[in-house]
């Protein structure tokens, strides 16, 4: 099972958006909106754009976006 690690809010970004269907909403300063519309209804989630995210953070950032913690880990 791979684990998190570290990366970088733009990493985050791609991978959301690339891999798990997000788009970018808007951006406020340093925090980037992104946004899934689903069947059950739209899936909403904020990426610092830091240069590295702390694993509490991105814990958080996925939580919000509903994404399982080890199906992002594959990307990384």
């Amino acid at each position: 099972m791979p684990q998190l690690r570290k990366v970088s809010g733009n990493e985050c970004m791609k991978i959301l958006c690339n891999k798990f269907g997000f788009s970018v909403v808007r951006q406020h300063g340093s925090h980037v909106v992104l946004r899934k519309d689903t069947p059950e209804g739209a899936v909403g989630t904020v990426v610092p754009m830091h240069e590295q995210l702390k694993i509490g953070t991105l814990k958080n950032v996925l939580k919000l976006a509903k994404v399982e913690e080890e199906e992002f880990a594959e990307f990384i």
